[in-house]
């Protein structure tokens, strides 16, 4: 029990060799949700890949071509499986050594941030597996297939579907992100207003960066971020006023 990370309180000091010790801590931590959460990806990986092979238009086959690359697509494949359930883990330990920062009254309300943002991961996978990649694929796999004889090499293409998949389900964490830095008092609900486009073209940026390299799975991707971070803002409104009440509240409570 003294190797497990302790939360510092909020405005408690800490010298360097402590903040370090914390931080040795939790990578030990998310190290051990990984170690957990491997096996148990790995002994399902064939179920993992019979879901992502799901994806492939009708008709088309993976192929494979290395010696070893059977197994190493497995690993591959089971990794971002782990990734996946252990990010619970991960986002509170990475939220717990940045808590001492945070005021007070801020650490619960985060805390419930941290819970949001799994379920808008899995949302953000679920998003990516339904909706953006058979769309995609469909598209990529059939170009200009009067021309070439389309083959699809099982390692490239289990590496862009996970990829694809995790990415996703990161970036749809952005209204968590952004109400999470509002209620910090880090930004506000005025400045996401008046920085509108410069957030919209932030988000084609990082839509172009994932992996995608066609105009079909971009705008697909595009669409559903523009409005999650419309959403962002008007929720940064709506609960910024209500924070405000509440904090004009306290002082007439304690009259």
């Amino acid at each position: 029990m003294r190797r497990l990370p302790r939360r510092l309180s909020y405005g408690e000091e800490a010298t360097l060799v402590e903040h370090l010790d914390e931080l040795r801590s939790r990578l030990l931590v998310c190290m051990l949700a990984l170690g957990l959460a491997f096996p148990i990806a790995f002994y399902f990986h064939e179920e993992l890949i019979d879901l992502l092979m799901e994806l492939l238009p009708e008709g088309r086959r993976l192929i494979t071509i290395g010696v070893a690359e059977p197994f190493t697509t497995s690993l591959k494949v089971s990794f971002y499986a782990s990734l996946a359930l252990a990010f619970p883990v991960l986002v509170w330990q990475i939220w717990g050594f940045f808590a001492p920062a945070v005021e007070q009254g801020s650490q619960r309300v985060v805390a419930r941030f941290v819970a949001l943002a799994s379920i808008l991961f899995a949302g953000g996978m679920a998003f990516a597996y339904f909706v953006v990649l058979p769309r995609a694929l469909e598209f990529l796999t059939t170009y200009d297939e009067d021309i070439y004889e389309i083959q699809i090499r099982a390692s490239y293409f289990l590496s862009f579907v996970t990829l694809m998949i995790f990415a996703t389900g990161l970036i749809f964490q952005m209204p968590i992100f952004v109400i999470a830095l509002v209620r910090l008092g880090v930004l506000t609900s005025a400045q996401l207003r008046s920085n509108r486009r410069i957030g919209y073209v932030s988000l084609l940026g990082v839509a172009i960066l994932l992996p995608t390299v066609d105009p079909v799975s971009l705008a697909l991707e595009v669409i559903p971020l523009f409005a999650l971070f419309e959403l962002s803002i008007w929720l940064s409104v709506v609960l910024e006023r209500r924070w405000q009440r509440e904090a004009d509240a306290e002082p007439a409570a304690g009259l």
